[in-house]
């Protein structure tokens, strides 16, 4: 499999004209959503290179993650005079440049693709790594390949643009990389000021994170062995995200930072980790990601929801990814059905439910 490059950018429009000119396309399009159709695509097409490029849009969200989106951006190109050697540029977050990937990777068997991700989450997770996809039958994504993109150009201003939740959203897998990671990495996860956020200070800390994701993706591209350590927290997290898709969507950092939680409690359990690292993961959570409303009720709800787990091996285990310490990754662990509601419960009384 190919691997991407990665940059960090100081200069946007020169970087995505070098991009298309090294790749020699005989046409570029731009996929963008309502949001960063306003915010973040002018400053591209205010170059001349880009002025006449066909740009499709989609409605932004993740609930719109959809089939029916998919096959309007097929259409487009389509439409379009798209081919193989053309060449689609995904402006968003991790919505878009997952559909955008899964779109490009699909028309005509394939063509390449380059991600500009406007969130913190798209940068650290969704465009690095060559997982595309969208959310198929209530889960989350449940239809897709293991395409890489051609390139990640990743400008941080754009990050500016964003709320505090989207921020938070994508920060919380930055916790989990620093979890998987070492120790000095995790600090300064730990220390990180999420309430004065330094845009200055970021750049480093969002190059640590990508690069934690980069050296496991090389060693294990399909996600055969060692890149299931990249779902800590995901297991609970996707469950968490599903249920709440049936009536009010959540961020996806949310859910995961929630997953850790319950996952960190089952990696205590299960393998022993620290617990002062459990106490340290869980005040950073409950400090800046409130809670989703779950009740015991929804235990065997949330607990067929992990049964599609895709690191599943379709025998009925549920398996996770747990730690025993910070840097220290066990795949594969079979978590029986009662320690996952044990979890499910440490998480609702450490969020105060």
């Amino acid at each position: 499999m190919d691997f991407q490059n990665v940059y960090i950018s100081d200069d946007i429009v020169s970087d995505l004209r070098r991009e298309c000119s090294g790749w020699s396309a005989d046409s570029v399009f731009i996929l963008v959503d309502e949001n960063t159709k306003s915010l973040c695509l002018p400053k591209i097409k205010s170059d001349d290179f880009f002025k006449d490029v066909k740009v499709v849009e989609i409605k932004a969200n993740d609930d719109h993650k959809s089939l029916e989106a998919l096959a309007s951006v097929w259409m487009f190109l389509c439409n379009n005079g798209a081919s193989r050697k053309s060449l689609l540029i995904n402006v968003g977050g991790g919505m878009v440049t997952d559909l955008g990937g899964f779109a490009a990777s699909t028309f005509k068997r394939g063509m390449k693709y380059v991600n500009v991700p406007t969130t913190l989450l798209g940068a650290v997770d969704a465009a690095v790594g060559g997982k595309t996809g969208i959310n198929f039958n209530g889960l989350k994504n449940e239809i897709g390949v293991i395409n890489p993109s051609k390139s990640v150009v990743i400008d941080v201003n754009f990050f500016k643009t964003l709320d505090r939740e989207n921020f938070l959203s994508g920060y919380a897998e930055m916790i989990k990389h620093g979890l998987i990671s070492n120790d000095s990495v995790w600090e300064n996860v730990l220390t990180f000021d999420l309430k004065d956020i330094d845009y200055q200070k970021l750049p480093y800390l969002l190059k640590e994170s990508i690069n934690v994701k980069e050296m496991i993706v090389e060693k294990d591209p399909y996600e055969m062995n060692v890149r299931k350590s990249l779902n800590l927290g995901h297991t609970v997290g996707h469950a968490f995200e599903s249920y709440a898709m049936q009536s009010k969507a959540v961020l996806h950092g949310y859910a995961v930072a929630w997953g850790l939680i319950a996952e960190l409690y089952l990696s205590y359990k299960k393998c022993g980790f620290p617990t002062d690292k459990l106490q340290q993961a869980v005040s950073l959570i409950k400090e800046n990601y409130g809670v989703l409303n779950i009740t015991c009720k929804q235990y065997e709800q949330l607990y067929e929801l992990m049964t599609h787990d895709k690191k599943n091996e379709g025998d009925g285990r549920i398996l996770f990814t747990l730690l025993k310490d910070v840097g220290v990754v066990e795949i594969n662990v079979n978590v029986e059905k009662k320690d996952i509601f044990e979890a499910l419960d440490f998480y609702r009384d450490s969020v105060g439910l």
